[in-house]
């Protein structure tokens, strides 16, 4: 829209250039309709999460009866990716779509709701969020920055990582560049790496620069869509700094608590009837993907030394003890929360989930 038309239409249509960023006071009406912005950290249509946003978006829509309206900016268009939580929390946009792994700046325990070195599989993470007491203290933490958030999608179980060298043990890691976000970063620092944070497409120019000798972004839809298989053909598992990676909503608290209840409802069910969907399609798509990488890109998916993996796990153990002797008292209650529900779900899974993959792993004839 052209710029001069925008500004004279923008008093009965739409929000004005002043409500960009002015707190937001009431919502924004417009023909009897309620119209929010929603920032992203995500390109536009990014496969993965850029397409889980925009999905969001039409939900809400959808769901509050088109008396919602919901516009989805992507990273850059109103504010920086990395900007999209402050945007929210002063009122410039109604609402985001990020991950908490993108918000330890604010307080190591926002990265707790959005994923573990090894911790929680993307159902045990909305499990402890609804079952186990996660989402009173996600309220708690994000209420400080005056957001009221909801996990609204997960894009399942990590990898490791592309490499441009193999690693064959952990003294491999020392001084590697590598990017990585999260509570995986602080456990990849221990291990003596040189962690740096970015965004996808950054992350590629960094690999084909050679800035970067090695980084993890989500898992083989996404990381094949951003062409990283163009520059390393080392693919490695277990990604278990993100055993599942949750994809949030926040919400401008002050323009939710606004809103009348049976809107309120449609907003809370629409991230929540989003988590499955878009959990299962990152799962699908990733498999199909990494078939894709490995028979026409020569991709080489390669397990990570068992030796590598334990001295991984002993780091994410020193980083969970830092969290329970923080001095944030909130922060030790999200992790003793989170720590009490892993080991409640550990030991049943033992018998559930994990005996029927390593079930399903035997050697036996099914389906020709």
């Amino acid at each position: 829209m052209n710029r001069r038309k925008f500004l004279k239409t923008a008093g009965s249509t739409a929000i004005t250039a002043a409500a960009l960023s002015a707190p937001l006071a009431a919502p924004a009406l417009a023909s009897g309709k309620i119209q929010w912005k929603m920032v992203t950290a995500w390109p536009k249509n990014l496969p993965g999460p850029g397409v889980a946003a925009q999905m969001l978006a039409d939900r809400i829509t959808a769901l509050s009866g088109g008396r919602l309206e919901v516009k989805l900016y992507a990273a850059g268009e109103l504010v920086p990716g990395n900007g999209v939580f402050d945007a929210v929390s002063q009122g410039t946009a109604e609402l985001f779509h990020a991950v908490p792994a993108y918000w330890g700046s604010k307080s190591k325990g926002i990265l707790l709701f959005g994923s573990q070195p090894f911790g929680l599989r993307a159902d045990e993470q909305v499990g402890w969020m609804i079952h186990g007491g996660g989402q009173a203290l996600y309220d708690e933490m994000y209420g400080r920055f005056g957001i009221k958030p909801f996990l609204c999608g997960n894009s399942g179980a990590q990898w490791a990582g592309w490499f441009r060298k193999e690693i064959q043990s952990p003294e491999d890691f020392k001084g590697l560049r590598f990017r990585t976000t999260g509570l995986a970063s602080e456990m990849c620092s221990k291990l003596g790496m040189a962690v740096q944070a970015m965004g996808g497409r950054d992350m590629f120019q960094a690999l084909q620069s050679g800035a970067l000798d090695a980084g993890e972004f989500i898992g083989p839809w996404t990381d094949s869509a951003l062409g990283f298989y163009q520059i390393s053909k080392n693919y490695y598992w277990p990604g278990v700094g993100e055993p599942s990676s949750a994809e949030e909503c926040g919400f401008n608290k002050a323009a939710y608590d606004g809103l009348p209840d049976d809107l309120k409802q449609a907003v809370s069910f629409a991230c929540e009837s989003l988590y499955n969907p878009v959990w299962t399609e990152y799962t699908t798509k990733h498999a199909k993907a990494l078939k894709q990488m490995v028979d026409e890109h020569g991709v080489q998916v390669k397990m990570l030394p068992e030796d590598v993996i334990k001295a991984m796990g002993n780091a994410a153990g020193e980083v969970i003890d830092d969290l329970r002797n923080d001095q944030d008292e909130l922060v030790k209650k999200i992790t003793e929360s989170f720590l009490a529900y892993r080991t409640s779900i550990s030991d049943y899974m033992v018998y559930a989930d994990n005996g029927q993959m390593n079930a399903r792993a035997l050697d036996y004839k099914y389906g020709g």
